[in-house]
């Protein structure tokens, strides 16, 4: 199973050339970093990045993040997969930008569809 985290450009960047992060500023605040299911990621990008352009949305392998992934209720009493380490690059499997269109943020055809 994919789990998705949507990173702002330069998070993204900062990921890149680092090989490694802590994550957004919430994650840091939170002492983890947050991703959001298929089914999660669109309320997750109207919730927290309404309006923001120049995001991207990454995939990882659920997993692969063996016990330091955690499943914890959160927003609306649903479990949402939360990284109790720092975010590699390695466990990156894709990522693509996440385009802004008419106040919307637009996901890869099929994606919350097929589970992605």
């Amino acid at each position: 199973m994919h789990i998705y985290k949507i990173f702002r450009a330069d998070e993204w960047q900062a990921l890149r050339d680092a090989g490694e992060t802590a994550g957004a500023p919430i994650d840091v605040a939170d002492g983890y970093v947050h991703f959001s299911t298929a089914a999660q990621a669109a309320e997750t990008a109207a919730k927290h990045f309404y309006g923001a352009d120049g995001l991207f949305l990454l995939a990882v392998d659920a997993e692969a993040c063996g016990t330091d992934l955690r499943w914890e209720v959160s927003r609306g009493g649903a479990e949402f997969p939360h990284l109790y380490r720092a975010l590699r690059l390695s466990d990156v499997i894709w990522a693509q930008p996440l385009p802004l269109v008419d106040g919307q943020h637009q996901f890869p055809p099929g994606f919350a569809e097929a589970g992605a």
